[in-house]
């Protein structure tokens, strides 16, 4: 199989790259992550006029790519600069509208590609922990076609913000089962939808949605009611894929800092680059890296295969080096800067929480291997 990306996808990510490290310098993105909003609307919209919103999504939808190797190198750009953009969400809730969702539901990925609009992903609960099928808010059929929906959302990020949220409810089955789970389109301006907003540890900001006695018409069902787990799954795995991306372009820029640190700090005369214990420390993160790299590119290459258990393998094996690869980076580039590593004004801490935090998202590296045992040939 050729990994090689393609012109395109080379374009893409060197315009990225670059785009992010001239124009959403630390200073800005730090600024970003701890405004009141949590993001940039204005960014938000360059990065739509660049084509990376519209590189997750495939031709059929309006976009220009929509394969595994198109969001990884998104991913990978935004790692590097620590975006705070609304970009996870728009992949993941966006796939299940493309998926799924009727020709009028499909209309918002135009404002969406265009980054006029943002949707997000209403689908953990307090007490649902990582497994997928978990969900305990609760759709109910009204006499005339609609649904009322009741139950409380965790960690919605950009909860905020967002236009409509694409909802998780079950409409039959117990509350761990991957039958009756049913997906809504809600606008956010619903009434009986609340939401209570609050900053992320390692920038930007979420939200805790409480729905009570939220009615809804019966065209905001998305695909068919109580059959939503498989698109979930598929939709999620993008997002297991985006993340294990940008924690590449994350490690790659600790990597590069640290480095560059090691060549420039001075003790006894010399950079401390120079002593052999430092330099074998060194080694051993830079193979890691490439170990973690090597599983995003599997698993981006997996990620349309028409196997379930080979596609969902390959994203919990990369989802599961990553969490490993990733406290691992954080705590050594950590070390080798010394106490410099720990103070907020370095950059290198925010990346090392970064690498912590998206170990946490969409499943942590003991659920995931726990998953790929679960989804492996059993003797």
């Amino acid at each position: 199989m050729n990994f090689e990306h393609t012109d395109d996808r080379r374009m893409l990510s060197d315009m990225l790259k670059r785009f992010v490290a001239e124009q959403y310098t630390f200073p800005v993105r730090d600024r970003i992550a701890r405004s009141s909003e949590g993001y940039s609307a204005d960014f938000w919209q360059r990065y739509a006029e660049l084509g990376a919103i519209s590189a997750l999504f495939s031709e059929s939808d309006g976009g220009l790519g929509g394969a595994g190797f198109d969001i990884a190198v998104v991913f990978e750009a935004l790692g590097r600069g620590l975006v705070v953009e609304p970009f996870l969400d728009a992949l993941i809730a966006g796939d299940a509208i493309a998926a799924v969702g009727s020709p009028g539901q499909k209309g918002i990925l135009a404002d969406l590609q265009a980054g006029s609009a943002v949707v997000a992903l209403a689908h953990a609960e307090p007490d649902a922990g990582y497994t997928l099928s978990r969900v305990d808010t609760r759709a109910q059929s009204e006499p005339d076609g609609g649904w009322r929906l009741d139950g409380a959302k965790a960690v919605v990020t950009h909860a905020e913000h967002a236009r409509h949220f694409v909802v998780s409810a079950r409409t039959g089955g117990n509350v761990d089962d991957t039958d009756g789970i049913t997906l809504f389109l809600v606008p956010a301006d619903a009434a009986g939808l609340q939401v209570q907003g609050y900053p992320l540890i390692d920038g930007g900001r979420a939200g805790d949605l409480t729905l009570a006695n939220v009615r809804v018409a019966a065209d905001a069902v998305l695909g068919q009611p109580g059959k939503a787990y498989a698109v979930l799954e598929r939709s999620t795995g993008k997002g297991i894929l985006a993340l294990c991306a940008e924690a590449v372009g994350a490690m790659d820029a600790a990597r590069d800092a640290t480095l560059a640190y090691l060549q420039t700090r001075q003790q006894f005369g010399v950079p401390i680059g120079r002593f052999q214990a430092l330099q074998h420390r060194m080694a051993d993160l830079l193979l890691d890296i490439e170990q973690a790299r090597s599983s995003v590119i599997n698993a981006a290459a997996q990620l349309d295969h028409p196997d379930r258990a080979t596609r969902e393998r390959a994203l919990s094996a990369a989802k599961h080096t990553i969490g490993r690869v990733g406290a691992m980076v954080a705590e050594e580039c950590i070390q080798l800067h010394g106490g410099i590593g720990m103070t907020w004004e370095l950059p290198l801490a925010h990346y090392a929480k970064r690498l912590v935090m998206i170990d946490h998202q969409l499943g942590d590296e003991d659920h995931h291997l726990a998953r790929f045992i679960a989804l492996s040939p059993q003797d």
